[in-house]
């Protein structure tokens, strides 16, 4: 094993820890433990699959691409739109997503109201995407390892404190609840393409193809781990009183010292993934349609903002509702792109599964479901 490979776990590990880390054990309290575990597994392995489904993509096609250019290649201009499309839309919801929870944090560090709170982190945040601060982006992966540390923390905190009464909860009203929040949390096929590149040889690291497969396997199922210790501890401790981002909800249980240290460090994750969405949808704006540069900042910034100021603040809704809708549309694009790929593609793969036609129909039902459910709960 090389250096490229412990470096594309990470940048897949720091794609899937994210914003939905906090939203996983409200949702899993709501519907019962055990339920919750059940949703986490399975669609921890869908969501391994899809990731295994992308890199095979990635593989057999030569050049440098994002999902928008592998549609385009397989799927034609209407895939390239629809992609587009859902993918604007799943970063407008993740910035919206970054400002109710970075005022959450904000507010459990300094006190005050969270939403004057979300005012003054989105204010700094959209100011550092205005001036490109990119630099700050790189401490993505840095974070998100503070973040894994603070998650053993509390685990460690919280462990004497679990009550088995928590665990033993079922509430069929909630049954399908946990589904978009997790199946968002769980997913971070965009990080692939980047594993890819991390084993190029243009990057100075050598080649190593033949590992990709593995990286993609182990960066899947950590974070897998790593929600389940989470869950745990936060549901096990604070059962039905779990609060929406999970931290406000411990305050009374674990020594105080401990919870400003996590709402510290979730802020600092919070808000690096902010700035390197941001700057991507930023980017994509700019280079890929030609905009002006400021009004791509105004684009990029302005509607998270109207989306908050106009009561879209109910953190699990976003995540939960984008997570099954727009998440789930994109991966049926994608197990459509695999299978035309897997004709079509020019180039041998290092690796191949050998997916049942069954199974992938199996999946855009399951997908498909997903879609439609949670658009009727809502409305």
């Amino acid at each position: 094993m090389n250096k490229n490979f412990y470096y594309a776990i990470a940048t897949l590990i720091g794609t899937i820890v994210g914003v939905g880390i906090f939203g996983v054990p409200y949702v899993v309290a709501k519907g019962g433990f055990f339920l919750g575990l059940l949703f986490l597994f399975v669609l921890g392995g869908v969501a391994l699959l899809l990731h295994l489904l992308c890199g095979e993509i990635i593989l057999r096609t030569p050049g440098k691409h994002r999902y928008v250019g592998y549609a385009e290649i397989y799927l034609g201009r209407w895939g390239k739109r629809l992609i587009t499309f859902t993918s604007v839309f799943i970063f407008y919801g993740a910035l919206l997503a970054y400002i109710i929870v970075g005022g959450k944090f904000l507010q459990t560090i300094f006190g005050g109201t969270d939403f004057i709170w979300s005012l003054i982190f989105f204010i700094i945040c959209s100011l550092a995407i205005f001036f490109g601060l990119q630099v700050v982006t790189k401490m993505e992966v840095l974070m998100t390892l503070f973040l894994i540390a603070v998650v053993i923390l509390i685990f460690i905190k919280g462990w004497p404190m679990i009550k088995l009464d928590n665990l033993s909860t079922w509430d069929w009203q909630y049954f399908f609840l946990p589904y978009g929040v997790i199946f968002w949390a769980v997913t971070g096929g965009a990080a692939i393409p980047e594993m890819k590149e991390i084993f190029n040889p243009s990057t100075g690291l050598g080649t190593k193809y033949h590992l990709f497969k593995k990286a993609i396997i182990w960066g899947t199922l950590l974070p897998i781990f790593l929600y389940f210790l989470f869950i745990l501890t936060v549901v096990g401790v604070t059962g039905q009183q779990t609060s929406p981002e999970a931290i406000q909800g411990l305050v009374e249980a674990l020594e105080n010292h401990t919870i400003i240290f996590g709402a510290i460090f979730g802020l600092l994750a919070v808000a690096t993934s902010f700035l390197v969405v941001g700057l991507s949808l930023k980017k994509t704006f700019w280079y890929d349609y030609k905009i002006n540069k400021y009004l791509a900042w105004v684009l990029t910034c302005s509607v998270p903002l109207i989306a908050y100021l106009c009561h879209l603040r109910d953190f699990i809704m976003v995540i939960g509702f984008l997570g099954a809708t727009l998440g789930g549309l994109q991966m049926v694009l994608l197990i459509l792109i695999y299978q035309k790929a897997k004709k079509t593609g020019q180039r041998q793969p290092e690796y191949s599964l050998k997916l049942p036609a069954l199974v992938s129909y199996g999946l855009i039902l399951l997908l498909a479901i997903g879609v439609v459910y949670q658009i009727i709960y809502y409305l």
